[in-house]
């Protein structure tokens, strides 16, 4: 999720490399909600295991209330810092429901 500022809008999004997509955001090389509200720092991501589940979260997520998206961040980043610089660092991953209709599923 990405913000303007703290408790500013919220941007949602999936991708396969971060890092990329974060750079990309930050220098508007495309044109869109980002860009427009000028939502560029990285106050809260999710390591998944695959593409699958990335995307099944992030739909689920945009489902949610917009409390509920800042109860989460401030979870993790109470201060609602950049996370930019440390995503090497940090290892949010998301562990999915036991239900959850995983890759393999797929096979």
């Amino acid at each position: 999720m990405m913000t303007d500022k703290p408790r500013g809008v919220i941007y949602t999004g999936v991708t396969s490399d971060l890092t990329c997509r974060v750079r990309e955001h930050r220098d508007h090389v495309h044109e869109g909600f980002t860009a427009k509200y000028r939502a560029e720092k990285l106050v809260w991501f999710e390591r998944h295991p695959n593409i699958v589940i990335a995307i099944q979260r992030e739909k689920s997520l945009k489902r949610y209330r917009r409390e509920w998206k800042m109860k989460l961040i401030e979870g993790l980043n109470p201060t609602w810092i950049d996370l930019f610089e440390r995503i090497d660092e940090l290892d949010n991953l998301y562990r999915p429901h036991a239900n959850t209709i995983t890759w393999d599923n797929y096979n």
